[in-house]
């Protein structure tokens, strides 16, 4: 695997900024970041820093916030909030998915409450105005006659759906470059056929930690020692290059890379797309994909390596197909294996806290207790991800500490250089606007 470490001297131009603004401060300190080296302490712990990532990046980029599975009839939705932006994902009654500001039009009440639900129609709990799922204003007691309740629709969000994941822009220009994304990931994922999934389990955690560090500590397996139930189904030496492995791992190296090779054969011979892409940096919607093989019998995140679930993916003759990993700047990442699929979801709560919504998804025919046990299913990513949760409180709380400085990164953590120079560059961009 080939990693390009970005240049950082290929940063955008410096804009006039204005004296004494969040936005200079923010970036005077992105300049004083050395190449490869971590954040400023201010970025991860100044409310009004936080308030300009919401601003500069999260109301402009295309954001990850759910599945097909999870919106399967007319009428379910989810809700995601961003800052003090809420969204409603639903399907209409033409079962179309929409994406709505979840804002009343009468006097701005919030409309749907709970991350997830099901409705025949929006209704206003204040003054009962009424929304079709479509949108439309429907009915609003006692307006005068000569309202145009035409205009009074609700306000949509721009969607795009990738293979059945679901993305979008609360900016009325969304970047353009999704649809290059969609055209280079969506045949990596099709072939696990999202449409027909369920979700076998959901679980919202909650990161004492800035947003940007529950990302670099997803971006990069340095600290994998503090994961013994993710070791199980990973290579001792996933994520190094040829020349950063140990003498005394070139045994695990070489089983990893006879595994790779018999991986990119069966995939060649049942046409999945296997092979790396990335464009972490320069790009708006920032992402990695790569099908690679897991250790043990090399199908599923389990003790072993077996399969989780009998009922396989789509029409997917096997189990040993290994993993397909995707992630995408500034706020997801996902495992598709054979037999299941794990999305993750990071979401900014404040300063120093962010939601990590993690989704398993299975068959829709496949049957809880008969094809699966939750619990079994569950249990690799929910250690996992409580075991990061501890490395990202633990970080928050270094980072604020008066004697922080910005660390160098490893040759392990080049994603993570990555992620945060696109960071970089899109606060760079959005300022310059």
């Amino acid at each position: 695997m080939t990693i390009t470490r970005p240049a950082p001297d290929l940063r955008p131009a410096r804009p006039a900024r204005p004296a004494g603004s969040v936005a200079a401060r923010l970036l005077e300190l992105l300049d004083s970041r050395p190449p490869a080296h971590s954040l400023p302490g201010p970025c991860y712990t100044d409310p009004a820093l936080h308030e300009a990532d919401l601003r500069l990046v999260w109301q402009r980029q295309w954001l990850f916030v759910g599945t097909v599975a999870e919106v399967p009839e007319a009428g379910d939705f989810l809700t995601v909030d961003i800052g003090t932006a809420s969204v409603v994902v639903l399907r209409d009654d033409d079962e179309q998915v929409r994406a709505l500001r979840n804002v009343c039009r009468h006097r701005g009440s919030r409309l749907v409450t709970g991350s997830h639900g099901c409705v025949g129609n929006i209704v206003c709990g204040y003054h009962h105005w009424t929304y079709g799922t479509d949108g439309r204003l429907l009915h609003a007691p006692q307006l005068p006659p000569t309202t145009d309740t035409g205009a009074l629709g609700l306000r949509p969000v721009h969607l795009r759906e990738v293979a059945g994941l679901l993305f979008v822009c609360l900016a009325d220009d969304p970047p353009a470059d999704i649809e290059h994304v969609a055209r280079v990931v969506a045949p990596y994922v099709a072939p696990h056929q999202l449409g027909r999934t369920k979700v076998a389990a959901q679980v919202d955690l909650v990161e004492d930690g800035n947003w940007k560090l529950t990302m670099e500590n997803n971006r990069e397996c340095y600290h994998c020692d503090g994961h013994p139930e993710l070791r199980c189904t990973f290579f001792p030496t996933w994520g190094l290059s040829d020349d950063q492995v140990p003498e005394r791992m070139r045994a695990d190296h070489d089983r990893y890379l006879a595994a790779l090779a018999d991986l990119e054969r069966r995939s060649d011979e049942l046409g999945l797309p296997h092979g790396l892409v990335e464009d972490l940096v320069d790009r708006p919607l920032g992402f990695r994909v790569q099908r690679e093989p897991l250790d043990g019998a090399g199908e599923s995140f389990s003790p072993d390596g077996t399969r989780l679930v009998r009922r396989l993916l789509g029409d997917l003759p096997e189990a040993r197909l290994g993993r397909l990993g995707l992630h995408t700047q500034p706020n997801a990442w996902f495992h598709f294996q054979a037999d299941h699929v794990v999305t993750f979801a990071a979401l900014p709560l404040a300063v120093d806290r962010t939601l990590v919504r993690t989704t398993w998804l299975v068959h829709q025919d496949a049957v809880e207790g008969v094809d699966y046990e939750v619990d079994e299913l569950t249990a690799t990513w929910r250690a996992t991800n409580e075991q990061d949760a501890a490395f990202v409180a633990g970080t928050q709380s270094g980072v604020a500490d008066p004697g922080y400085l910005p660390g160098p990164y490893s040759e392990a953590e080049e994603q993570v250089e990555a992620f945060v120079a696109w960071y970089d560059a899109r606060v760079r961009e959005a300022v310059a606007r």
